[in-house]
């Protein structure tokens, strides 16, 4: 048994931007359940004080002259023990994790998440009080990326895993930043947190750390290279011993299409034949035609270009005269909402999009549609295909990252032998996109074809036991080296 402190910016149910919460809410729990001592470090965001309901302070401190008090409670549902940093004057305040409403980044955030890091090392050192000491202090994004550094410095630390679930967000700031916040000058070179004269938050898990992960080994392969690393991939080559792809799993009992609370009908891969009706529901509810037959394509994402926006848009002219209907749920970056919004106010008969995000309609989106759209530039392990594949959505995905994992393209070779649970881009652009749709909806036409496919997907095992047991063999293992 090895004592774990999961430290991670989000978590799901308490506060949620992305992927990252998913795997914060869930990894915990699986390893809790293989008997690790898991505590889960989060920041204390007015969001998440106002969805647990009792906690206790167990800790206080000063950072940058900062009150700080860390509180104790548990992740709602589960056994795991959760620690509020709770600073009000860094996160309590409206708006998101990283973003005020409007979408523009805290100026304060280095500020923040060192705040934060700093409360994780001296938890992790024991220093706080708590009479607990973790074996291994699991980091996840840039928003951690200091506690490998700080705790780099210590003699007798705990080891350091640092999980990357997104390259792209680096948490790079100016150089007087990392002199404001009185760091360590040992850290201030090439091989530390320096980064082009710039101050690198993720460099420092990624330069530090005893063992680096990725949400998915292809992922953790193309991260290798220059189109993938953003300008790391350098480092990563260096440490590439170090590095390793640990495909996430996904919470079986949140999606689960035969307990799902949110759906008008439950269904399982031996009763397919009632999935169609959360397509009747969710065209009532979003005042489509009613017609169960008619193959309807879900897509719920941040909108933004890594999510390939860039190849969908050009795409509508010719999907929208296809006989789809097409329902989008997501929020990103204003000119796609526009133009989506723009695109389906002209064809209300055929695409509906919801600005937002809505817990409930993303269930019945998945539930709902008979294709998933997932076009990804890149994604390092991605969920939401792995949810579709759970509820017999099929999705269509480009050949990276977690998708190449996870979806099995439906070439006549993988029907053939079983395999094919979805359909992959040759390409990632528009073309090959609408051959993707076009390949999808005449399978759609083969029902006992369609159905086996479906059942391929639903049968998938995506549960976070296999993950969790990776993750316990990589902290036994970092142990050992140390």
């Amino acid at each position: 048994m090895s004592k774990v402190l999961y430290i991670s910016s989000e978590a799901f149910p308490l506060i949620k931007t992305g992927g990252l919460a998913d795997v914060a809410g869930s990894l915990p729990v699986a390893l809790l359940k293989e008997s690790q001592d898991v505590r889960l470090l989060l920041p204390a965001y007015s969001q998440v004080l106002d969805k647990i309901s009792s906690s206790k302070l167990v800790a206080e401190y000063t950072y940058y002259n900062l009150p700080v008090q860390i509180l104790e409670t548990k992740l709602p549902g589960s056994n795991v023990i959760v620690w509020l940093v709770d600073c009000p004057v860094l996160f309590n305040r409206p708006g998101g994790p990283y973003a005020d409403s409007n979408g523009q980044a805290w100026p304060d955030n280095a500020l923040r998440f060192a705040v934060f890091c700093h409360a994780a090392v001296d938890i992790s050192l024991n220093k706080l009080g708590l009479n607990w000491q973790p074996d291994v202090s699991h980091c996840n994004d840039w928003q951690t990326g200091l506690v490998p550094a700080l705790l780099s410095l210590q003699p007798e630390r705990p080891v350091t895993i640092f999980t990357i679930h997104n390259l792209a967000y680096q948490g790079v700031f100016d150089r007087q930043t990392f002199n404001d916040l009185h760091l360590p000058v040992e850290l201030w070179h090439m091989h530390g947190v320096e980064f082009y004269d710039y101050f690198s938050f993720i460099k420092g898990g990624l330069a530090y750390a005893d063992k680096i992960t990725t949400v998915s080994p292809s992922y953790a392969r193309e991260i290798l290279q220059p189109e993938f690393g953003y300008g790391l991939d350098g480092l990563l080559q260096n440490r590439v011993h170090h590095l390793s792809g640990i495909l996430n799993g996904i919470d079986e009992k949140h999606w689960n299409p035969g307990t799902d609370i949110h759906l008008a009908q439950k269904y399982n891969r031996r009763s397919l034949s009632k999935k169609p009706l959360n397509k009747i529901a969710l065209q009532k509810q979003l005042s489509l035609p009613v017609d169960a037959n008619i193959p309807m394509i879900g897509m719920i994402s941040r909108l933004v270009q890594q999510k390939g926006l860039d190849i969908i848009l050009p795409s509508l002219p010719s999907l929208l005269t296809m006989p789809v209907q097409l329902v989008i749920l997501g929020t990103g970056e204003a000119h796609y909402e526009q133009q989506l919004i723009e695109w389906a106010n002209r064809h209300t008969e055929r695409f509906k999009v919801i600005i937002g995000y809505d817990e409930t309609l993303s269930h019945m989106i998945e539930a709902a549609s008979d294709i998933y759209l997932m076009p990804s530039t890149f994604e390092p392990c991605g969920l939401n295909q792995m949810y579709s594949l759970r509820y017999g959505t099929l999705p269509i995905a480009t050949n990276v990252g977690g998708l190449a994992d996870t979806v099995v393209n439906a070439s006549k070779e993988n029907i053939e032998d079983g395999t094919a649970n979805g359909f992959i881009l040759k390409n990632q652009t528009a073309p090959a996109l609408l051959a993707a749709v076009q390949h999808a909806l005449s399978l759609y036409q083969q029902p006992q074809l369609w159905r086996q496919l479906q059942t391929n997907a639903m049968s998938e095992d995506f549960s976070w036991v296999s993950s969790a047991d990776h993750y316990i063999s990589l902290y036994q293992q970092a142990l050992a080296d140390r």
